[in-house]
């Protein structure tokens, strides 16, 4: 099913509704540091020819998930200051995508990239994260895509398999055990 089809469902179910019951309870085996930089990257345009979105739910539920599991974290979502961005003129998307590519490469710790479908934007932000020794997790049923595939730390299959590694420490052990003095790209 086409994931325009999808996410449409997705919006208009109740799943919002069960994420939000659960509160999580993940104990940390060592403190994470004052403060964990997120930036949330995703689809947003995808291969849409007209000028729309994807539907963007996941974001919120990510950030949320984020903000409840990890003490003191920093959440950057791209699109909360830019809602209107598919009519910036050149000059201001222009800024803005080398805003954020930056972003992903120097002032973050943790790029959480959400890809149901391949998404060109997300794999630049994966890639400026990965190539600076950030830490990339990956939400996508492409574990084929090499951009997914050799960009990212961590592979999930599905919202609920990120909210999971959450829950069961998954992720908080990889941020533990990343070493940043590791060069991604000498291997």
């Amino acid at each position: 099913m086409p994931f325009e089809l999808l996410s449409s469902r997705l919006q208009r179910c109740t799943v919002s509704l069960f994420y939000d019951e659960i509160r999580f309870t993940a104990s940390r085996s060592e403190p994470m540091k004052e403060s964990m930089k997120f930036f949330i990257a995703g689809i947003m345009q995808g291969s849409l020819i007209d000028p729309k979105l994807h539907t963007q739910n996941y974001r919120s539920l990510i950030g949320q998930w984020l903000q409840d599991a990890m003490e003191g974290a920093e959440v950057y979502d791209p699109l909360a200051g830019h809602n209107d961005s598919i009519d910036y003129d050149d000059s201001q998307g222009k800024r803005t995508f080398y805003n954020h590519n930056h972003m992903c490469g120097n002032e973050i710790d943790v790029l959480i990239a959400y890809a149901p479908e391949a998404s060109m934007g997300t794999a630049i932000e994966m890639w400026e994260a990965y190539r600076n020794r950030k830490i990339v997790i990956t939400i996508s049923p492409m574990a084929h895509n090499w951009v997914i595939k050799f960009c990212s730390h961590l592979v999930l299959d599905s919202l609920e398999a990120f909210q999971q590694a959450l829950i069961d420490n998954t992720l908080q052990n990889l941020l533990n055990s990343h070493n940043p003095s590791i060069d991604p790209l000498a291997t």
